[in-house]
């Protein structure tokens, strides 16, 4: 996933862990620079003491570590997806984009979108009249 693409979509990120700013600063030199072939080019912030991984409930008390956090949080400061995984699984970077782009055009919109939504697919517009209704507007064996 390309920061730039996440640039044009204005978002913002961080990366959170427990390591010192020196720990960051060597993986990015060595590990990162083998890996992709650049250093990273958002804020790696350290978190050694764990305060904001309690704060997100990451933080893994036992091995004094943040565990993998997904967060997006809108521009008002509202967390608006969570995704918490164990070290052993990535992150699905296409599937942050897809919710980055969902969360945007309900925000334009009012529209909402039906599970597993794709940019350029169907919405539903809410309304009294949908609920118990859905059926009829969505049918997610076509879409």
């Amino acid at each position: 996933m390309s920061y730039d693409k996440l640039q044009a979509l204005g978002v913002e990120v961080l990366s959170v862990s427990t390591d010192s700013v020196h720990s960051h600063k060597i993986w990015n030199e060595t590990e990162l620079s083998k890996m992709i072939g650049n250093d990273v080019p958002f804020p790696m912030v350290s978190d050694q003491n764990g305060a904001i991984g309690k704060l997100y409930d990451v933080y893994d008390e036992a091995s004094g570590t943040n565990v993998r956090g997904r967060f997006l949080i809108d521009p008002e400061g509202i967390i608006q997806a969570a995704e918490i995984l164990t070290p052993p699984v990535g992150r699905n970077p296409a599937e942050l984009v897809r919710q980055i782009k969902a969360y945007q055009h309900h925000q334009k919109t009012g529209e909402v979108m039906p599970s597993g939504w794709t940019e350029g697919k169907k919405t539903l517009k809410p309304s009294p009249g949908l609920t118990g209704n859905v059926w009829k507007e969505w049918d997610p064996r076509k879409d």
